[in-house]
């Protein structure tokens, strides 16, 4: 059998106690009681809503060998007789767990943080590197104070390479998680007014992403995006910590990863990439610029850590947007179809504006719309109103020419569009929903794009939950 890990040493480097008779070791690491498997560790996490402690037996239950619980909730653990390691902390002892996995690893690791585009760049370099060795990356967007050690314990010591996303709401909070992660190479998407309302300015939120180079190995590499109006900072900032080996990403002429060329539609994309002096020409299996600009950085990452770089090419051509982050659906209505693009997951004025430009290039059939189905961008702050409003700017200069809203937030983009756009308004996501239902034609393509506080999964939800996905046997007349 193969370990994740043995328990001796997950007591060892957890300071832990054993209680009862331990296994030899875990196959996986879950916080999770209900998608737990067989074989894997169950770390009793306590949370801002939940307390793991609270869900034991039903992990129990559901397959874990192991608990790891801490000493402060051990007598409240009842008569459960299960093999346990009792520590101090649990999210603490996650986190030692997590450094010796990156002490014991010989990977390339590469850490991605950014304001927009993190999930979608790791799952990129996740599909570019699985042809030239064994890949570990975060699942979903574990990138947080749990989710960085959490992914670390979970990666199998012959891993290759190894990508993480980093996350961050506030100053201050990347710099404990690359400093578990310890990258080889650091990329930074871009630069956008995300977490507004936490910061005074452009110029601190890329200070805080700028954080992620003070965990890189010695000799490691930055990927900044050379168009990106924060670069110049960025690369200052870099430079002073005595970082060499800088390198860019871009249309930028001096961009040393360059998109020279990019020819889109509805459903993929192809980019011209010049790098080390010749142009590349790739397939991409998703669409928009903003894909192609993830791919410029990603094909970089291939070439620096010396990857296989024409697998890497021709796994693009077989990646497909993920859940909530541009996923498109085409679905039975009437005696035709529509087009749902799932946009669901997240929200800030740059991804907006991506994902209307994104709309922009679809085409409707018959007598089909385009139609913008947005919902509130969060932690704006004082700066709310005017980035809702702004939005209208990249609606009419893409011809958008049906918005449907909600939230309170979005009044606001609501009395700045033209009476030239059919503007719809609810107060709430569900009051949205049923107008979304029963509104659907045959022939639209309906763009759903909100912050993930506000819901609009939910809308995406229905939709796919009334309407049947069309299948390439079925005819329209």
């Amino acid at each position: 059998m193969s370990w994740l890990w043995t328990t001796e040493d997950m007591i060892a480097v957890m300071a832990g106690r054993p209680f009862g008779t331990l296994p030899e070791g875990i196959t996986g690491i879950s916080i999770d009681s209900r998608s737990i498997t067989p074989g894997e560790a169950f770390f009793a996490i306590k949370g801002d809503r939940v307390d793991g402690h609270d869900y034991a037996s039903m992990a129990m239950a559901n397959g874990a060998s192991l608990l790891i619980v801490s000493e402060a909730r051990l007598p409240a653990m009842g008569r459960l007789t299960v093999p346990m390691i009792v520590v101090e902390d649990v999210l603490a002892a996650l986190g030692r767990l997590g450094l010796a996995s990156r002490e014991r690893s010989r990977a390339r690791i590469i850490a991605v943080t950014g304001s927009v585009g993190k999930t979608t760049t790791k799952e990129m370099l996740r599909h570019v590197l699985s042809p030239s060795g064994k890949v570990h990356a975060s699942v979903a967007s574990f990138n947080n104070h749990w989710g960085v050690p959490l992914t670390l314990a979970r990666m199998p010591e012959d891993t290759d390479y190894g990508v993480f996303e980093v996350g961050m709401n506030h100053p201050g909070e990347i710099r404990p998680l690359v400093a578990m992660i310890r990258p080889d190479v650091a990329i930074i998407t871009t630069i956008a007014p995300a977490h507004l309302g936490n910061f005074k300015n452009i110029k601190e939120i890329a200070a805080a992403k700028a954080e992620i180079f003070e965990g890189l190995e010695p000799g490691g590499h930055v990927v900044l995006n050379r168009d990106n109006d924060q670069f110049n900072f960025l690369d200052r900032t870099a430079q002073s910590l005595g970082i060499e080996h800088i390198h860019s990403f871009g249309q930028h002429a001096k961009a040393e990863f360059r998109l020279a060329e990019f020819n889109g539609s509805d459903e993929n994309s192809t980019l011209w990439l010049t790098i080390g002096g010749e142009t590349l020409e790739v397939a991409l299996g998703a669409p928009g610029r903003h894909i192609a600009e993830n791919a410029l950085a990603a094909l970089g990452v291939v070439r620096i850590v010396g990857a296989d770089m024409q697998k890497a090419i021709e796994a693009l051509a077989t990646l497909r947007p993920e859940k909530g982050r541009g996923k498109r659906h085409r679905l039975v209505i009437g005696g035709g179809s529509f087009t749902l693009i799932d946009e669901s997951y997240n929200a800030n004025p740059a991804s907006m504006r991506a994902a209307i430009a994104l709309l922009a290039a679809s085409e409707p059939t018959g007598r089909g719309r385009r139609i913008a189905v947005l919902g509130d961008m969060l932690e704006m702050g004082e700066y709310a109103q005017k980035v809702h409003t702004d939005l209208a700017v990249p609606l009419l200069a893409a011809g958008i020419e049906h918005v449907w809203l909600a939230g309170a937030e979005m009044a606001a983009l609501k009395e700045s569009l033209p009476e030239s756009v059919h503007v719809e308004y609810r107060e709430n996501t569900s009051e949205l929903t049923d107008y979304v239902l029963n509104s659907v034609a045959p022939g639209d393509v309906l763009m759903v794009k909100s912050s993930l506080g506000i819901g609009f999964g939910k809308i995406v939800a229905a939709l796919l939950d009334k309407f049947p996905p069309f299948a390439d046997t079925q005819r329209e007349f």
